[in-house]
């Protein structure tokens, strides 16, 4: 019994995992006996988010991408996360393959087609069905699916890599909390902030798995005729459940690194193979004008709220269900893919992070929607009304049954999406596991491989219990509310990293950098493992500390 004590403690930040972890299992227990009751008390939380808090959400995401673009042209661009002689870690395609399968992944093939069509037929403002519509409906999917978005994703990475590779506190978002209340960050507030993370990694992973299931479903619901049932879905996520265990136990270089690649390039051949068969020069011509339109609205499309009772009620629904739903995702998500790009990205300066996670993931994204919601926008705007009216997760299957493959053509294209949301579900689920171990073990890179596999379980099971509750509904209400109290967490780290770019100022004293050494010293001494940060995973074989 002693030495299953030691093992615990030695391997696990004991208040970060024992909170998370009965916090999570009582949800799972109660959303199994109850879950009508889940539901509706989750709604009702949804609501008062929705009608109280969605100015804050969408004033609050606007804030952080002016923030890192502010602070990506400073001074502050040229520090490296790293000692200033470090080089990055991984090849620059190896760490755009990660952070964006891990980033976006399952949502870009769920919502490609379902949510250009889905703003065409049912727009907040302005005529439906209309060219101008559908130029709208784009405008809005870059919106959600854009620079905003990574912004999210990057306050909290940068924040990571930053205090971690540069001065070597522990890979936990409480160390971005040193600069304002110092060694405490190891007590009950530093624990708090830690557990936060952990609800919205877990909760965030479980919208995208559930949604992930839900489409792969109606995809052998389409080709097979297998009924798309809550059943089926639970079935599915067991199943693929089985591919990111085994790519989490391998680790990130053997397991995840090499599961992203091969996932990237499946993607790519999937919208090659629609982009052939599509209305090439259409997409061509329009892609500028989105782009354009993007850009020239790109303010007032960020300042927009439709606000309930003064006559807009059906845009406040819609905003609700869309853009609240996508900021309380994307801010739910963002422990999870800001630990992990900052993981990953050890050596490059701040100005290479945040330029290649800005622009490369949001630019790969505005691709990807203009082939599939373009082709899809060009079917519509052609009296194509059976795609328009097709349910979410089916319509892109629909879409590639509408182009010129041929039978056997199209089952095999229809059968490579299927695989590349199989493989986003998997390279998900395997990244968050690494990340959910390191939010509970204080900040240990590598966790063990008896932890990753506890966690990937639980994040199965929680994807299942909302899927039983409430089918994708279930899923949009987890994600805007946990979204929530952590995007005041994302606010207190913006003011720790205009600490720390003004501290790296050559002119000013360095107290904060003492300070953040002493802190070093004391998180080697706490947790010895935690004082080297290895740039690759001890699972491969290739582990290089940093000094």
């Amino acid at each position: 019994m002693q030495r299953l004590l030691d093992y615990f403690k030695r391997h696990t930040n004991p208040p970060v995992f024992i909170v998370s972890g009965l916090i999570i299992l009582f949800f799972l227990v109660f959303g199994g006996v109850a879950p009508g009751a889940l539901m509706a008390g989750a709604n009702a939380i949804q609501h008062v988010i929705t009608r109280d808090f969605g100015w804050f959400y969408i004033l609050v995401v606007s804030f952080f991408l002016a923030f890192v673009l502010v602070l990506m042209c400073t001074r502050f661009g040229r520090v490296r996360l790293g000692p200033d002689d470090s080089r990055p870690a991984y090849g620059t395609l190896a760490w755009f393959a990660m952070l964006f399968t891990a980033g976006m992944g399952i949502g870009l093939v769920y919502y490609g087609v379902a949510e250009p069509l889905a703003h065409f037929a049912n727009p907040p403002v302005g005529p439906a069905g209309t060219r101008e519509a559908a130029l709208h409906a784009m405008n809005w999917t870059f919106y959600h699916w854009g620079l905003h978005a990574w912004a999210i994703y990057i306050v909290l990475g940068l924040a990571m890599a930053y205090f971690t590779f540069r001065h070597k506190l522990p890979l936990r978002p409480a160390s971005a909390f040193y600069p304002l209340i110092g060694d405490r960050i190891y007590g009950p507030i530093g624990h708090a902030v830690d557990v936060l993370a952990v609800f919205g990694t877990v909760y965030g992973l479980a919208t995208s798995i559930g949604i992930g299931a839900h489409q792969i479903g109606a995809g052998l619901q389409v080709l097979f005729s297998v009924p798309n049932t809550p059943d089926t879905q639970v079935l599915i996520i067991a199943a693929i459940e089985v591919i990111a265990i085994a790519s989490v136990m391998l680790g990130i270089d053997k397991g995840v690194r090499n599961l992203s690649l091969l996932n990237l390039w499946l993607a790519l051949a999937l919208m090659l193979a629609v982009l052939a068969a599509g209305p090439i020069l259409y997409l061509l011509s329009e892609f500028p004008n989105y782009m354009g339109y993007y850009l020239e609205h790109l303010i007032g499309t960020s300042l927009s709220t439709f606000v309930d009772g003064t006559g807009t009620k059906q845009s406040a629904a819609w905003q609700s269900h869309w853009t609240l739903f996508y900021w309380g995702w994307w801010i739910s998500w963002s422990p999870f893919v800001g630990m992990f790009i900052a993981r990953i990205s050890y050596g490059r300066t701040v100005r290479q992070f945040i330029m290649g996670t800005l622009l490369a993931p949001a630019g790969a994204s505005f691709v990807w929607f203009t082939v599939f919601g373009g082709t899809a926008l060009h079917a519509a705007l052609h009296g194509a009304n059976g795609l328009v009216n097709a349910p979410a997760g089916q319509v892109i299957f629909k879409l590639i049954q509408e182009l010129p493959f041929g039978h056997a053509l199209g089952v095999t294209v229809s059968g490579l999406a299927i695989l590349v949301v199989t493989l986003f579900f998997a390279t998900s689920s395997d990244s968050g596991s690494f990340v959910v171990d390191m939010l509970t073990n204080g900040g240990d890179p590598h966790p063990v491989r008896l932890q990753r596999l506890f966690w990937a379980i639980i994040e199965g099971l929680v994807a299942i219990v909302l899927l039983e509750a409430g089918g994708v509904k279930a899923l949009q209400t987890a994600a805007i509310t946990t979204g929530l109290p952590f995007a005041l967490v994302l606010l207190v780290m913006c003011y720790s990293l205009y600490r720390a770019a003004r501290a790296e100022h050559p002119a000013l004293p360095d107290r904060f950098h003492a300070g953040l050494s002493r802190a070093a010293a004391r998180a080697r001494g706490r947790r010895g493992r935690n004082a080297p940060v290895a740039t690759r995973d001890r699972d491969s074989g290739e582990a290089a500390e940093t000094p």
